[in-house]
């Protein structure tokens, strides 16, 4: 369920409260292909199911930085700022990627506001994040993201 706020002011009332957890979403091996053409990065642990059964994980599994990359739209479905004219990721303060995320495995994000603080022009928000994998004992990625709201 997304929190809808409008300005500013509602976005600074919600510092320090749970934004709630997200839809599964599966990451498929075409996902974890796509990423790859797109980075470079062909790592067979990434691209060869085959030599990846073998491996240390069993299977394939997802770039960490894939894993990074969907905590935007998984995010997106949790808060929605409205009254604002500009809206940017800003960075990162911390990540980890206690666990990998195999093929075919579905994955979700809790989070929770951390912060809101003024900026010239706007607000920064930190979010701490911990995406988690469906069945999975620790999370494939822990962070928190930084971002910026514009009026």
């Amino acid at each position: 369920m997304t929190i809808t706020v409008n300005g500013l002011d509602e976005l600074r009332k919600l510092a320090g409260g749970d934004l709630g957890t997200s839809a599964w979403i599966e990451v498929t091996q075409e996902r974890i292909d796509t990423f790859a053409d797109a980075t470079g990065d062909h790592q067979w642990i990434h691209v060869d199911p085959e030599r990846a059964a073998a491996g240390p994980f069993g299977a394939t599994i997802a770039h960490g930085f894939l894993t990074l990359s969907l905590f935007i739209p998984l995010f997106t479905e949790l808060l929605e700022v409205e009254g604002v004219t500009t809206k940017v990721n800003y960075g990162l303060n911390k990540v980890r990627f206690p666990a990998p995320v195999k093929a075919g495995s579905r994955i979700r994000l809790v989070a929770r506001l951390a912060s809101v603080e003024d900026v010239p022009g706007g607000v920064q928000i930190a979010v701490d994040g911990t995406v988690e994998t469906d069945g999975g004992g620790k999370p494939a990625a822990v962070l928190q993201s930084l971002s910026r709201f514009y009026i």
